[in-house]
């Protein structure tokens, strides 16, 4: 079992009374698309009644679940901070933050050689998580402190929240509808833009913020403010505004307007980190049982760079809420109603507004009746959640170290602390939903729900480049059960299976829970199912519904093919048959270098794929290649049809011809999904 080392801070008096409550949910990874993981069991039933949220309740409780939920999932350590009423109320320590395991030759990616953060002296010696000292990287929670650097800018009048960002830019943002792209859209995620990994992560030396948004951007494929679709673009290109406004770049405006004013000096946007900081820095690792993984280097800074401590993030929670010392100064009145209440309405989202909506920032995470909001973050290895309930004084933020040894663990884990959280000491025996028999279905329900049944692709991803392609290989799978209830397969956020009922004309809960699935209709049809205020699904397109399994079949009819073709040619001089004509074996060997051109592509395509969601560079060259063997495949069709006629004219038997057909097919399959999935696309970026 990891060592459990704890340090409690601040005794608090006992005055929440009434004054606690709740609401849950944390954000999971976004844009997971990995088999299901197994949901670990719940840390622990809801009291009837919330609990008093005293220090010694709240350290009882986390070292009651943390310990045994790190080694069951394979996470090395975690740091977690809980505030309320005014107060920290602990701040604690699980686990290693160096499991002075040593990595391997560095090779710029994974298992790279041991650093000695954290305060190991590269002997192997293992160090426990601090929970004052240790600092962790917090991913998109980072989003939180680029949408006050904003705030504040509009509170002093030196930015305007909803006129066009070209005012403040120094080069064009790709552009495909006529409305202005404004800095609410991008701090709310609905400035349209498709995703791209390129650069997102790496393991070489930052480059500038100008650089990563300026060259090579993300297409602009829905339009402003309609279409929730997650950016770590649009946040940076945010950040960027605020660093061309002020002159300074955005590290250091944010350490000097943010983080400096907070008291957070355990804290910085900066890549590396600075040299007092660097030592502190826990280790982090895919499993607890692997070696250190090398630092990440996130592109786009503000969207996720930020490394903090528990302490710090303690700091940023009493600031949010409204109760840290001094703290009105740096996020006030003003700046805390931009970040937590719903940036936009009906009027932009249409439909989708009947469901949670974002603050400037922040996702509403609001359950049992009882408002919340919150930021989840994730680097490669390190995974971040931040909560806070506003009406109620209180807030948890949680850092793991380690992916876990499914990858993806900390999704669920951190999820379940949050929410059980709210549980324990604010709602009280959980989310407050009206029971399913309780309540009559909206009339015109079984209409609705036909409707909505389908396959749906989430709208973060790419839709001008190869990696479209991956829309084949997820997506969310909607059916009606006999109920009238709606199931999801994966829900949408998760990666488990969800059942939804109407509670409104086309809008859905999850049973047992407050997550909602609000619809937009157009035209009579369904355009869009939105969740978590920042994301929404799209109808798959026909190519995503059945690609796959037309791709995996027209495989192995080439590779089929590809053994054929020799054997057949073995086994006719071995009965002394003569050749057929030089026409015909040229057509042959044409077609069955088309085949072997799309297998040897596809085989690419995978693997180029799996390196790229894994943070890995595939270069430009390469995805040129693939794409030159996925045109030869095409191209093939020209040859392969010829031939089908001449086996047919040539009377060479039925077994032929027809295996020439299903070859034809099988190219055509091939060039229809490489077509409709972007395979072929004109860019070779990711």
């Amino acid at each position: 079992m990891p060592r459990d080392t704890t340090t409690t801070t601040h005794p608090r008096r006992p005055r929440l009374g009434a004054a606690v409550a709740a609401a849950a949910l944390a954000a999971l990874l976004a844009g997971c698309g990995a088999a299901p993981a197994a949901t670990p069991p719940p840390p622990q039933p809801a009291p009837e009644s919330p609990a008093g949220l005293t220090t010694r309740d709240v350290d009882a409780w986390l070292d009651g679940v943390l310990p045994a939920a790190l080694e069951r999932e394979g996470v090395a350590g975690a740091t977690v901070a809980v505030v309320a009423d005014g107060e920290v109320v602990t701040t604690r320590g699980y686990g290693w933050a160096d499991t002075g395991r040593a990595g391997g030759e560095d090779t710029g990616r994974a298992g790279g050689e041991d650093t000695g953060r954290a305060g190991g002296d590269g002997t192997g010696a293992p160090v426990p998580v601090d929970p004052e000292e240790s600092l962790f990287r917090v991913g998109s929670v980072s989003k939180l402190f680029t949408a006050v650097a904003v705030a504040q800018l509009v509170d002093e009048g030196r930015l305007d929240l909803d006129v066009d960002v070209a005012r403040y830019l120094d080069f064009e943002v790709p552009r495909r509808f006529p409305q202005d792209l404004t800095l609410r859209h991008l701090l709310t995620h609905t400035g349209g833009f498709e995703e791209r990994f390129a650069g997102t992560i790496t393991f070489d030396e930052p480059v500038e913020l100008r650089e990563v948004l300026a060259t090579d951007p993300p297409e602009q494929v829905f339009a402003p403010g309609t279409t929730p679709a997650y950016s770590n673009y649009g946040n940076a290109l945010a950040g960027y505004v605020v660093e061309r406004v002020t002159g300074t770049p955005f590290a250091e405006h944010v350490e000097d307007a943010v983080l400096a004013p907070l008291g957070m000096t355990s804290s910085t946007f900066a890549q590396p980190l600075p040299a007092e900081l660097e030592g502190r820095l826990s280790q982090s690792y895919a499993d607890a049982s692997g070696a250190p993984q090398p630092f990440d280097v996130v592109g786009p800074s503000p969207a996720g760079s930020l490394t903090a401590s528990g302490p710090d993030m303690a700091r940023f929670m009493l600031a949010l809420l409204g109760d840290l010392p001094g703290g009105e100064a740096v996020i006030g009145e003003a700046e805390r109603e931009l970040l937590l209440s719903p940036a936009l309405d009906e009027s932009s989202l249409g439909d989708l507004a009947a469901g949670a909506r974002m603050g400037l920032g922040a996702f509403d995470e609001s359950r049992g009746g009882h408002r919340a909001y919150g930021h989840g973050g994730d680097t490669t290895h390190f995974h971040s959640q931040l909560h806070v309930l506003p009406d109620d004084g209180a807030g948890i933020f949680v850092s793991f170290n380690s992916s876990g040894s499914d990858g993806l663990a900390t999704a669920a884990l951190r999820r379940d602390l949050v929410e059980a959280f709210d549980d324990r000491y604010v709602v009280g025996g959980g989310a407050q939903t009206t029971p399913v028999a309780a309540r009559t279905a909206p009339d015109g329900a079984a209409g609705r729900a036909d409707a909505v049944a389908g396959r749906y692709v989430d709208t973060r991803g790419s839709a001008t480049t190869f990696l479209a392609a991956l829309g084949a290989l997820g997506g969310t799978t909607v059916e009606v059960l006999p109920d009238g209830r709606l199931l999801a397969t994966p829900g949408p956020g998760s990666v488990a299976p969800a059942v939804y009922e109407e509670v409104e004309p086309w809008l859905w809960r999850e049973v047992g829970s407050d997550r909602t699935l609000p619809v937009r209709v157009e035209d009579g049809a369904v355009t869009g199912v939105g969740y978590e205020g920042a994301f929404t699904l799209r109808p798959a397109t026909a190519a995503e519904q059945v690609g796959l399994p037309v791709v995996a079949a027209a495989a192995l009819v080439m590779l089929v093919a590809l053994v054929a073709l020799p054997v057949g040619a073995v086994v006719r001089r071995r009965r002394g048959r003569p050749a057929p004509p030089r026409a015909l074996r040229l057509l042959r060997a044409a077609s069955w270098a088309a085949a072997l051109s799309g297998l040897l592509a596809l085989a690419g395509w995978a693997g180029a794929i799996t390196a790229i969601t894994s943070f890995a560079v595939v270069p430009g060259a390469a995805v040129r290649a693939l794409q030159g063997l996925q045109l030869l495949a095409a191209l093939g069709l020209v040859p392969a049809a010829a031939r089908v006629v001449a086996e047919i004219r040539g009377r060479t038997g039925w077994a032929r011809a027809a295996g020439a057909l299903v070859l034809l097919l099988a190219l055509g399959a091939t060039a229809w999904a490489a077509l409709s999935l972007g395979l072929l696309s004109p860019s070779a970026t990711y």
